[in-house]
């Protein structure tokens, strides 16, 4: 039986290139083919006429689900805070929590926190926390988006974290909150790229992160979770299971959810904004950022 299948393939790889059809094969083609017209017709007519909102597609969330166990430029050119408040005055408490291969993170990052921060930067101690699973028993740091994430959440939280030595000027303890800021909007831009290492090159140019010192970071091996950031060597994998126990311990389990004045402002989940303050409209950058002088000019 294999030999005669073997032979009846053979034949059929010698067929001739073009065959003229029958008369009755001939016949047979035009019911074929205006039963195929009216298929498309239909399925053209389906695609045309259904709501447009039953086409739309749907952003999955980015909802962590828990298992037991100074002056200068920002972005495009852009100024930050032309009139700065002074150096010694009290910061308004300023978060977003997310994840880095989330596209609500980078939603919320470019429409909301990047607009706001170019004109009160001077005026809040903001900060990226990231949302992820720690193991109580192991060193594990397990994220939603995969390994990958894990990585893009080190990078952030590195670019936030390691000392700062600019040309001219006295070294800093941490990144200006700028640079590292303009360096994760730059990730998560491209976050189904992250952790490309050609990306985080050039994020690191563009923001004068030494790339370097944020590949040191990442790689460092010593994860032990008794250790502090400021035991030994700057660690990643620490600096990302340290961020994610705070958001833990928060109750934060959305990508993106801000928070102001250490109370949620707004969360963006689905594509969408949701649980807003000032009665749905935190969302509006023009909002959050009176919000923020207010608060502010009640501190000082």
């Amino acid at each position: 039986m294999m030999e005669k299948q073997a032979g009846d393939l053979d034949r059929r790889d010698h067929f001739p290139l073009s065959t003229v059809p029958s008369t009755r094969q001939r016949r047979r083609v035009f019911p074929r083919l205006i039963g195929l017209l009216g298929v498309i017709s239909c399925l053209w007519l389906t695609l045309h006429w259904l709501p447009i909102h039953q086409l739309t597609l749907r952003i999955p969330s980015c909802r962590h689900h828990t298992r037991p166990a100074t002056g200068g430029h920002l972005f495009d050119g852009e100024k930050i805070a032309t009139d700065p408040a002074p150096a010694d005055s009290e910061r308004v408490p300023f978060e977003a929590h997310i994840m880095s291969k989330c596209p609500d993170a980078r939603d919320c990052i470019r429409e909301l926190i990047v607009p706001t921060m170019e004109k009160i930067s001077d005026k809040v101690n903001f900060e990226l926390s990231f949302i992820a699973t720690v193991s109580n028993k192991s060193s594990d740091v397990e994220c939603m988006h995969g390994p990958g994430e894990c990585i893009g959440d080190m990078l952030m939280l590195c670019a936030a974290n390691i000392p700062f030595r600019p040309e001219d000027g006295p070294a800093q303890d941490r990144t200006p909150t700028v640079r590292y800021l303009g360096f994760a909007t730059c990730l998560i831009s491209s976050y189904q790229d992250i952790p490309d290492r050609t990306l985080v090159e050039q994020c690191a140019l563009e923001h004068g992160i030494d790339f370097d010192a944020l590949n040191d970071c990442v790689s460092q091996q010593d994860d032990n979770p008794n250790k502090s950031t400021h035991d030994g060597p700057l660690s990643g994998v620490r600096l990302l299971r340290e961020s994610a126990r705070h958001s833990a311990e928060l109750g934060v389990k959305t990508s993106c959810t801000v928070r102001l004045d250490d109370t949620i402002w707004c969360v963006r989940d689905g594509g969408i904004w949701k649980d807003c303050a000032k009665d749905g409209e935190g969302s509006k950058v023009p909002v959050l950022v009176d919000e923020i002088e207010e608060l502010w000019e009640q501190r000082n």
